[in-house]
């Protein structure tokens, strides 16, 4: 039986995710490629730290002992950040790997050009996992729902943000409390600003307008609010008027015009997105043909975000088998 190799550059929590997976569940991910799929090399960038479970011979610290392997057929980049990421990503589809990513920040900036140099090079792009953690709703948006026109998207799609308004609500505590506990919990990262400020919300929604409207707009050129100012008389005032406050990514086209924004947004609480807690995720879809649909999950975390990344190496790993 056929091998398909994957090169993985990053073996943080979302890289180490996706190995655990590709490992614990080897048997059924084999049986329904049809092939092994197997991790050959890793970029690390301590090569000599010890890692339970992964042989230290398959470490390395140069990246282009995984870009210009023959052997390997798919590189999966889970770097995070922009640069070096999507130059990494440019460079394996130009030596014609296919290249999967859960990297929403690369994927955002850099998205026309992954997109052509992935045409250009006759290879798979796949990046599912960027937006939404384990929730399938790019495949959702690509395939089956591809025979509708989307009217409209709205998204909680950061865990951060949803974790502390959730706190906020739920228990009436004040902003910077909440914050402090997410970052003592591991929800927050010590500089927070990119969940809190609304401005990783912006990099998902580009993506999923991109692929629901076939309409690019940059991150920085999406109205953009986050949490920071909402206070808990804000909350209390929300809550007396049967609402909830969500950090919501918004995009909607009507008459031909397509209007969007992410910004804190009073919802009833019978809307479905309004009973979305904690660390979750959910992304409302509206289509002329489906009408309304919500998917919902772990937005976070190495096996849920891992489990998409794997899902996009496999639907690759039937291609080239």
């Amino acid at each position: 039986m056929k091998a398909v190799n994957v090169g993985l550059l990053g073996i943080g929590n979302v890289g180490g995710g996706a190995y655990q997976i590709l490992g614990m569940n080897a048997e059924k991910i084999e049986k329904a490629v049809g092939a092994k799929v197997n991790v050959t090399k890793i970029l690390a960038r301590d090569k000599n730290k010890k890692r339970e479970g992964i042989c230290p011979e398959m470490i390395t610290d140069d990246p282009d002992e995984i870009i210009n392997d023959p052997e390997i057929d798919i590189v999966v980049e889970v770097l995070g950040g922009v640069e070096p990421a999507a130059t990494f990503m440019l460079s394996a589809m130009k030596a014609g790997k296919h290249v999967v990513t859960a990297n929403k920040a690369a994927v955002a900036a850099r998205y026309d050009e992954l997109m052509k140099t992935a045409k250009e090079n006759n290879v798979e792009f796949r990046f599912e996992a960027s937006v939404g953690g384990a929730i399938p709703v790019l495949n959702a948006i690509t395939t089956v729902l591809k025979g509708n026109e989307i009217t409209e998207i709205m998204g909680i799609v950061n865990g951060t943000t949803n974790y502390i308004l959730t706190k906020m609500t739920d228990l009436g505590l004040p902003y910077e409390d909440v914050l402090k506990e997410a970052q003592e919990l591991g929800f927050a990262e010590a500089d927070p600003t990119a969940d809190v400020e609304g401005h990783d919300v912006a990099n998902k929604l580009c993506i999923l307008m991109a692929l629901a409207f076939d309409k690019f707009v940059a991150p920085e050129d999406i109205p953009t609010k986050g949490i920071s100012q909402i206070t808990a008389a804000d909350i209390e005032e929300a809550k007396a008027a049967g609402e909830k406050i969500k950090l919501i990514a918004h995009a909607k086209l009507e008459d031909g015009n397509l209007t969007y924004s992410v910004a804190p947004k009073r919802l009833p609480n019978t809307h479905p997105l309004a009973g979305v807690s904690n660390e979750f995720n959910a992304i409302y879809v509206t289509g002329n043909a489906a009408g309304e649909l919500m998917f919902y999950g772990r937005g976070a975390g190495p096996l849920p975000t891992g489990s998409a990344v794997v899902g996009d190496i496999m639907e690759i790993a039937k291609l080239v088998k």
